[in-house]
């Protein structure tokens, strides 16, 4: 759970996310993510504005760790999908849909670590 500080750091980036502020927004939330490196919150949102962004590599990088901190949430592997189908990592892109789909069915995806 973030502190009230990194919440309203988090806030101010959306907002300037919404007014289409782009660069701040990322400034922003790379500062939440430096303060939380467990803050998937916004890992996820770093992404989804690196991309609007065509910073491809890093929202591939953000998104990576956003799945990574939060394996079952069904938005974070369809934006790593929309991520690699930019890159044109199409084979990628299908492995994190089939992962959104997945969920979307009500299954859980396990970590590596957790597979028997």
């Amino acid at each position: 759970m973030p502190t009230d500080d990194l919440q309203t750091l988090f806030d101010d980036a959306s907002g300037h996310l919404a007014l289409g502020e782009l660069d701040h927004a990322i400034v922003l939330y790379r500062r939440c993510v430096e303060l939380d490196p467990d803050y998937f919150d916004a890992w996820h949102a770093l992404s989804m504005v690196l991309l609007k962004t065509d910073r491809l590599k890093e929202a591939l990088g953000a998104s990576l760790q956003a799945t990574s901190l939060e394996p079952n949430d069904l938005l974070a592997w369809t934006a790593l999908s929309q991520v690699y189908v930019r890159l044109g990592s199409i084979p990628e892109a299908e492995d994190a849909k089939a992962n959104s789909r997945i969920l979307a069915l009500g299954g859980k995806i396990l970590r590596p670590e957790n597979r028997t």
